[in-house]
C-alpha cells in the first residue's frame, strides 16, 4: 500500500521540537517499514488470534518480549500490570521521546470473518491495539538500525489497560516517565473510518473525558393494577432520561459540547408488579473542564429535583474516568509537519473537531508535551463512513497502512532527536 500522494520528495527538512533541523529520508523510511510489514502483520495476526482483557496480558507481553528480544533495547516488565518498556539509546546525548502501543481486547464476540479471527470466546480486539503492538515493534525494529542517527533516547511503551483499566495511569506511577526523564510523547490509534494509510490529528483537545454516571430512583412498589396505592419510579426514570437531554441542549456552550447517554435501564420483575427502584446508567463525554464539573453538578439537580416532585428520591453517583486528551499545540504542529513530510501533505489532514472517544493516552499528555495521532486503516473497496469502526464486532483494517504507521513512529523519533 502506498500513499495515495508520493512525498515531495525523498528528503524532507522538519522543525524539530527545539529549533533545530534534520534531514529526513522519507522515501527510504517508507520502503525500509514496507519490508518489515510481512512481520507485523503476523505479529498482529498472532496477536489478534489470542486477546486479552485488561492488565493482565500474559500471553500478549509474551509475544512482544519474543519480538524484541534480538535488539539491543534494555527491556523492563511492569510489576502490578503486564507491561514492557523497551529503551533505546541513541549515539549522543538528547531528550527522551515515548511511543506508545496499548495492548489489551475487548469483552465481546468476534464476528469479522476473519481466518486469524479471536480463539477466546467473548474477547476481541476490536479497536486495533493488536495493529498498534505489531507497528511499534515495528518502529522499534527501524529505529534500531538508525540508532546513530539519534541523539537521546526513545522509550516504547506497550501498555495493557487501556480499555478501561486507566493502564497508563499505573504505567506512570511505576516510573514510566522517569530514568530517563520522557520529554516528549507520541502515540497512534487506527481508524477503519479514515481513508487507508493516511494520518490526522490536531491541536489541543483530541478527545473526550469519560465518565460514567449512574441514578437510582427509588418510589414504593406495589400492585400494578393499583398505582394511586404506590409511588412508580418507572416514568419518573423516564422523565429524567428526557430532561437529562434537555439540560444538555439548553445548558451547555455548544463550543464546549457535551455527550451525555443513558445506555441502560433497569427496573422490574414481573408484569403485574409495580417496582421499587429504576435504575439508571451511562456515560458523559466532555472537552473542557469546566464543562464537565457544571454538567456533573446539572445531572445531580435535575435527577434529584425530578424524583422529589413526584415523591421519590434520587441517588446520583459520577465515576470520573479518563481526561481530555489534550494535543500539545507546539507538538501537534511538529507532527502534522513531519508526517506530512512523510508522506506528502494531501495525506494528512488537521481535524477541525475531538472525537468524542476517550484514551488514557490522556494521562501522559498530562504531563509532558505530546500528541496523539489517527492513521487511517480503512479495507479496500469500502468508503470509510461505511467502515465497522472501532470497537464493532466486524471490525477489519487494511493491514498494509501498517507500514505508514511503523514509518510515522520512526519518523517523528527520528525528527526529534535528529
Amino acid at each position: 500500500m502506498a500513499p495515495a500522494t508520493d512525498p515531495g520528495s525523498a528528503t524532507a527538512t522538519d522543525e524539530t521540537g527545539d529549533g533545530g533541523r534534520v534531514a529526513l529520508d522519507a522515501a527510504q523510511l517508507l520502503a525500509d517499514a514496507r519490508e518489515l510489514l510481512p512481520d507485523a502483520v503476523a505479529l498482529r495476526r498472532l496477536i489478534h488470534a489470542e486477546p486479552e482483557v485488561g492488565l493482565e496480558l500474559p500471553l500478549t507481553q509474551g509475544k512482544v518480549v519474543q519480538a524484541l528480544a534480538d535488539l539491543d533495547l534494555v527491556l523492563t516488565t511492569g510489576d502490578r500490570v503486564s507491561s514492557v518498556v523497551a529503551t533505546l539509546t541513541g549515539d549522543g546525548p538528547g531528550p527522551t521521546l515515548l511511543l506508545r502501543a496499548d495492548m489489551d481486547a475487548l469483552p465481546m464476540p468476534e464476528d469479522s470473518g476473519e481466518p486469524f479471527a479471536s480463539d477466546h470466546e467473548g474477547i476481541m480486539h476490536a479497536c486495533g491495539h493488536d495493529s498498534h503492538v505489531a507497528m511499534l515493534v515495528g518502529a522499534a525494529r527501524l529505529l534500531h538500525g538508525r540508532r546513530r542517527d539519534l541523539r537521546g533516547s526513545v522509550k516504547f511503551l506497550f501498555q495493557p489497560g487501556e480499555e478501561g483499566y486507566h493502564g497508563a495511569r499505573y504505567c506512570i506511577e511505576e516510573g514510566l516517565l522517569e530514568d530517563p526523564a520522557v520529554d516528549a510523547a507520541f502515540a497512534i490509534h487506527i481508524t477503519p473510518n479514515r481513508r487507508s494509510g493516511t494520518l490526522a490529528a490536531r491541536p489541543g483537545a483530541m478527545l473526550a473525558a469519560a465518565d460514567e454516571v449512574f441514578i437510582t430512583v427509588t418510589g414504593k412498589g406495589g400492585h400494578a393494577s393499583m398505582p394511586h396505592g404506590s409511588i412508580d419510579p418507572i416514568p419518573v426514570a423516564c422523565e429524567i432520561v428526557t430532561a437529562l437531554q434537555t439540560h444538555i441542549t439548553r445548558s451547555v456552550d455548544v463550543f464546549k459540547p457535551a455527550v451525555l447517554t443513558v445506555a441502560s435501564i433497569k427496573a422490574g420483575t414481573a408484569t403485574n408488579v409495580i417496582p421499587e427502584r429504576a435504575e439508571l446508567s451511562g456515560t458523559l463525554r466532555t472537552v473542557d473542564e469546566k464543562t464537565r464539573d457544571d454538567v456533573h453538578r446539572g445531572i445531580e439537580q435535575v435527577a434529584t429535583g425530578i424524583a422529589a416532585a413526584h415523591g421519590c428520591g434520587a441517588e446520583v453517583t459520577i465515576e470520573r474516568g479518563y481526561p481530555t486528551t489534550v494535543n500539545d499545540p507546539e507538538f501537534a504542529a511538529f507532527a502534522l509537519s513531519v508526517l506530512g513530510d512523510l508522506i506528502g501533505e494531501p495525506n494528512v489532514s488537521t481535524m477541525a473537531s475531538p472525537v468524542m472517544g476517550a484514551e488514557d493516552w490522556s494521562y501522559v499528555l498530562q504531563q509532558v508535551p505530546g500528541a496523539m495521532a489517527f492513521l487511517g486503516v480503512c479495507p479496500d473497496g469500502i468508503e470509510p463512513r461505511s467502515a465497522h469502526a472501532c470497537h464493532s464486532n466486524r471490525m477489519r483494517i487494511d493491514e498494509d497502512a501498517m507500514a505508514v504507521g511503523i514509518a510515522a513512529h520512526a519518523a517523528v523519533a527520528l525528527s526529534y532527536l535528529g
